[in-house]
């Protein structure tokens, strides 16, 4: 029987008798193998350093270094090898030992060659295996990767297609939830939230407006102040906003907990649960922060002019520790410091315009 190996592959045979390498190494280079020997484990050691090998063929008892070290190191550096212990003591549970550690088979002496043979061809066919296996599992995880992506660009198409349709609903809203999203993200970065929460974060701020899909077009272009039952009525977009997100975001919970409670309070005077303090989640609370900086410094039709933006930090200060955390504040105060603020594209913001009177904006 010649086995089915290719002038490449390399088998390396250790053991303190040379007669018995000799032995061996005849065998395999007869089935195609370039054989290298070596007399104890730390020889073996440093063969393998310079040529990694496709088989290790290795004695149990042998000096220095011994077969089990050897089958040890073997499988912490080149666990791609295959390993077939050889050994004079017929014990099953030495046996048992070496194949639980990694061994793919084992040899006692006095052994006949055909069985050898036939031994080796066995563990080249069991590593053949499982690199085919590791191969494939690599591959899948690529195309699950793959899939992953276009289903997560997909989404987020849908999302941004929602956010769209609201934009056409509420012209006065163009570009809002862009910029909000913009902000929320440079808030979370200067509070140091890592990278994951700073992408759900920036999702939550793009779509944190779209229960105003529900909201009647005469409320949200009224040209002059809301009515107390108007702005009641505003005030419901966010948990609409969050019933039509919920299925679409059950893996991303920030981004849900944000289009929900974007408007509690830090007083717990917010809606639509009047959660209080760090009862609302850490992303809402930033949210709420963006929303109110964006609309301050916007245009819209229910107040007079946009603010500057240090007059709408002023205004976030002032309302440090009734509307917004003051923890957040301060974030923002450190990122309009840093200039991280003015970073947001000048395109996405809104214009400032002629000062006006100091007022939070329902956002």
């Amino acid at each position: 029987m010649t086995l089915p190996t290719s002038p490449s592959n390399f088998c390396l045979v250790v053991d303190d008798e040379p007669r018995l390498r000799q032995v061996l190494i005849h065998l395999m280079r007869n089935d195609g193998f370039e054989c290298l020997e070596a007399g104890d484990g730390l020889d073996a050691v440093a063969i393998l350093e310079k040529q990694p090998v496709h088989l290790v063929m290795s004695d149990l008892r042998m000096p220095r270094m011994d077969g089990k070290d050897l089958l040890r190191t073997v499988r912490a550096r080149w666990p791609d090898t295959a390993v077939v212990m050889i050994t004079a003591v017929a014990d099953v549970e030495v046996a048992v030992s070496c194949l639980s550690m990694g061994a793919m088979d084992y040899l006692t002496k006095p052994f006949h060659l055909e069985e050898v043979r036939a031994r080796v061809a066995q563990a080249l066919e069991k590593r053949r295996l499982i690199l085919d296996n590791r191969d494939y599992q690599e591959r899948l995880e690529d195309r699950v990767a793959v899939q992953a992506r276009r289903l997560e660009e997909l989404f987020l198409t849908s999302i941004q297609s929602l956010a769209e349709t609201l934009e056409l609903k509420d012209p006065y809203t163009r570009g809002h939830s862009v910029r909000v999203s913009l902000y929320s993200s440079v808030i979370a970065r200067a509070l140091g939230l890592d990278l994951e929460l700073v992408q759900q974060i920036e999702l939550g701020g793009h779509v944190h407006d779209l229960g105003k899909i529900g909201v009647r077009e005469a409320v949200l272009n009224k040209p002059g102040p809301l009515t107390s039952d108007e702005y009641e009525h505003i005030m419901t977009h966010p948990v609409l906003g969050w019933r039509i997100m919920a299925p679409l975001l059950s893996e991303a919970p920030m981004a849900l907990r944000i289009v929900r409670s974007h408007h509690e309070r830090f007083d717990g005077r917010g809606v639509p649960d009047g959660l209080a303090g760090t009862d609302i989640p850490v992303e809402a609370r930033i949210a709420a922060c963006a929303d109110s900086l964006d609309a301050m410094t916007s245009g819209r039709p229910y107040r007079g002019a946009p603010l500057t933006m240090a007059e709408a930090i002023h205004e976030l200060k002032a309302n440090s520790g009734s509307q917004f955390d003051p923890e957040i504040v301060t974030a923002v105060v450190r990122a309009a410091d840093d200039g991280k603020l003015a970073l947001i594209p000048q395109q996405l913001r809104a214009p400032i315009l002629t000062p006006a009177a100091p007022a939070t904006s329902i956002g």
